[in-house]
């Protein structure tokens, strides 16, 4: 597929599966209160931080904020960046237990096992260990089976960012097995070398054309009122 053409269905699939996607469960799942574990005590502190007193929209906006603009979109990026790879015959969803992905590398031309991952922080030191048995038992079982496989052919893919910017643990899996981030992934999995470059400034684009208006305070509207009737609360 010719390369302008890819990054058009990619920037399209941010769009619709990602973007969209988050707006669309912002309203459905988030906007209702029964979606939230709700501490009382730490609630009313940061509705007095963020609206200067106690009251439902403050509450709102304490439990909203955080759950859209952090956790919802971030958990389910990997997944549907993982998705796509599948879905646009960039990649195979793999048969092996604790990889991902299998794809054939555009650089070497070998066939890649990768585990991804999100960003180059997106792993704790506990982590560490249990990735590199992974590996390790996908490199015992290519032996036992004959598989024409090394270390190099074991990967893990960290959708963005830079080299420099690894973290520690990410340093030490490194030492063992490529972790491969941001530009030279996406040159390995599409093809490309300038592929996530372009990507970025496709995506930059338009996520400044999407329509959100209304959208943000819509729902957390929706949930004040649902805070406002609820027994969880009083309100003066």
């Amino acid at each position: 597929m010719e390369e302008i053409l890819l990054l058009e269905i990619v920037a399209k699939y941010f769009e619709d599966k990602i973007f969209e996607n988050h707006k669309i469960n912002s309203f459905k799942v988030h906007s209702k209160l029964k979606s939230y574990n709700v501490n009382p005590i730490l609630v009313k502190y940061l509705s007095k931080i963020l609206v200067g007193e106690f009251s439902p929209i403050g509450v709102a906006k304490a439990l909203y904020y955080p759950r859209i603009l952090g956790t919802s979109i971030n958990t389910s990026f990997g997944t549907r960046i993982q998705n796509m790879f599948v879905e646009l015959n960039l990649a195979e969803g793999s048969l092996i237990k604790g990889m991902d992905i299998e794809f054939i590398d555009k650089i070497d031309g070998r066939k890649k096992w990768c585990q991804l991952k999100s960003g180059p922080n997106t792993i704790n030191s506990e982590d560490v260990n249990p990735l590199l048995k992974k590996f390790s038992t996908v490199t015992n079982l290519a032996r036992t089976n004959s598989i024409n496989l090394n270390n190099s052919d074991l990967i893990l893919g960290v959708l963005y960012g830079e080299e420099s910017q690894l973290s520690q643990h990410y340093r030490k899996i490194d030492e063992q097995f490529p972790v491969i981030i941001g530009k030279e992934f996406w040159h390995r999995i599409t093809g490309y070398p300038n592929f996530y470059s372009k990507l970025v400034s496709n995506l930059d684009e338009m996520i400044f054309s999407l329509d959100t208006e209304e959208f943000f305070k819509k729902s957390y509207m929706a949930l004040s009122k649902e805070i406002e009737s609820s027994d969880l609360f009083t309100f003066e």
